[in-house]
């Protein structure tokens, strides 16, 4: 699994509402800022679906990020298997200097593992700039 991670600061019940909130997620589901995440749907519960369209600006291309939910702990824990069976888990825990997630994914196997790395640390950085200014 590739595993990465960074500290909010904001309250752990924030970071879990916009983390899993679909009107937040099409803020900040990005990786950079010539994409953005025009839709999202969460059925938040243990079994529940979600989705995502994440999509270039300019038309270009778009994909769905999509799963299945297998583990939710309000305001501590997610675990989700992707279309293509891949498992996600992800850990929210308060620290004295903010909220840390942990983030923790199968990696493909089209892209090295170091941009599949860069690409969804990236979209965390976009979350905690996101969080840090609403």
């Amino acid at each position: 699994m590739i595993t990465i991670k960074s500290t909010v600061n904001a309250s752990l019940e924030k970071v879990w509402n916009f983390w899993n909130t679909p009107e937040h997620i099409t803020k900040w589901s990005f990786a950079s800022p010539d994409w953005h995440t025009p839709y999202a749907e969460a059925d938040l519960r243990e079994g529940g679906k979600f989705k995502s369209t994440m999509a270039a600006k300019d038309g270009s291309m778009s994909f769905d990020f999509e799963g299945e939910f297998t583990l939710v702990k309000p305001n501590e824990a997610l675990s989700y298997v992707l279309g293509d069976g891949r498992k996600v888990e992800i850990t929210f825990t308060e620290t004295p200097d903010g909220v840390e997630i942990v983030e923790s994914f199968d990696p493909e196997t089209e892209n090295p593992e170091e941009m599949q790395r860069a690409g969804w640390q990236a979209i965390l950085n976009n979350f905690k700039s996101y969080i840090e200014s609403n």
